[in-house]
């Protein structure tokens, strides 16, 4: 079977928020973007990137009753985050998220940018071509 990197997988938009934005703010660009994660973007007070997901919204807003409008993304956002390198593997990659109980995994360069995301449901994907060893590319 072919080993493929995070590379070949992940997704390259990746969309950036300010840590002052409101959740509100937070959540209509993911709905609008289409996307589950949000890279929280480094700045003067806020030296690392975040993260905020879907499953930070479900549990630190939804079920605690909290209002999106009066709290900002610093307030539910995961810092610092975990990044895997464009060249890591997928089994390694599914492995690591796995042990950390992780769905979102910013990709790095070399230079250490974030330049995409791999989550879970990516695998979904892989796991379908694993099936067809890779012929189908169109998968992607």
């Amino acid at each position: 079977m072919q080993l493929t990197t995070v590379k070949d997988w992940m997704k390259d938009l990746v969309v950036f928020v300010n840590p002052e934005a409101t959740v509100n703010e937070g959540l209509a660009l993911m709905r609008h973007r289409y996307m589950n994660a949000l890279i929280v973007e480094k700045t003067s007070d806020n030296p690392e990137y975040g993260i905020v997901t879907s499953i930070d919204i479900c549990d630190k807003i939804v079920a605690q009753e909290k209002n999106p409008a009066e709290l900002k993304i610093r307030d539910i956002m995961v810092t610092p985050v975990r990044t895997v390198h464009i060249d890591m593997s997928l089994p390694e990659c599914a492995g690591l998220m796995k042990s950390m109980r992780i769905h979102h995994l910013p990709v790095v360069d070399d230079d250490g940018k974030i330049i995409g995301m791999i989550s879970s449901t990516d695998f979904l994907t892989v796991a379908e071509a694993m099936g067809m060893n890779f012929v189908e590319r169109s998968l992607r």
